[in-house]
């Protein structure tokens, strides 16, 4: 299986924070900057693990990003963390009622980050 990670966020530090360090485990890292722009490259390269911030800019927010993906046959299988500064109760069921299969939130704790890749590119060599 192919370690390839989209992430999705429009702050470009966070996006060089967060490549740097998955790049370091090994993992391929693909950025964009917006909905627009995630979504093609969701169709596109077929990421196994999309990171996914929620409060994107422009004509796709994160979660119509979520909903297309798991509504598109062919790439429901692609795992969406949340990504979000949205941390208010009730915010991570919103998150998976909308096709997130999981949820960070921000500031991101690089280790919890780093945790939840690791554990889900393990399930996927186990399965």
């Amino acid at each position: 299986m192919k370690r390839t990670v989209l992430y999705i966020e429009d702050q470009y530090h966070n996006r060089r924070l967060v490549e740097k360090a998955l790049t370091s485990r090994g993992y391929e890292v693909l950025l964009a900057e917006d909905g627009v722009v995630g979504w093609e490259m969701v169709r596109a390269y077929h990421p196994p693990l999309l990171l996914l911030d929620i409060a994107l800019p422009g004509a796709l927010d994160g979660l119509a990003v979520a909903a297309r993906v798991k509504e598109d046959a062919a790439l429901g299988d692609i795992w969406i963390i949340a990504v979000t500064a949205s941390a208010m109760h009730g915010d991570r069921e919103r998150f998976l009622r909308h096709g997130c299969d999981d949820y960070l939130s921000k500031p991101l704790q690089m280790q919890q980050l780093l945790a939840k890749v690791d554990a889900f590119f393990e399930r996927q060599v186990q399965a």
